[in-house]
């Protein structure tokens, strides 16, 4: 399972895989993670990007079809991922099973940062 860490405040997110969506601030595309839950860590399955520029280029190995660059990035397991807030974008969208909701809707939108890691389940 994944769960946030705001402060003090830790919130289960009560599934072993997310995506993670944001606004690029300089672009203004959407950028889309898919992050997974294991023993040993989070392993970043598979990213989407809906356009290039200003330092987010999809790699050589990037399919584009229907508008979405798609590729499986090469990073190793993490122990956690942490999650900045700068004021100056939209927050966080954490998506589980199709539904996606602000990161604000789970921890206080005032806490920076919140880590996301694995936890143990309920």
């Amino acid at each position: 399972m994944i769960c946030l860490l705001a402060g003090t405040k830790v919130v289960p997110l009560l599934a072993g895989a997310i995506t993670l969506a944001w606004t690029h601030s300089v672009e203004k595309v959407l950028w889309e993670e898919d992050w997974r839950s294991g023993p040993a860590g989070l392993e970043l399955v598979e990213a989407r990007v809906r356009g290039s520029g200003a330092g987010m280029e999809p790699p050589p190995e990037a399919e584009f079809s229907n508008g979405v660059w798609k590729w499986h990035p090469k990073v190793p397991l993490l122990r956690e991922v942490v999650l900045r807030r700068s004021g100056a974008t939209a927050d966080w969208q954490i998506c589980k099973e199709g539904r996606c909701q602000p990161m604000s809707d789970l921890v206080p939108p005032d806490v920076d940062p919140v880590v996301m890691q694995p936890c143990a389940g309920p």
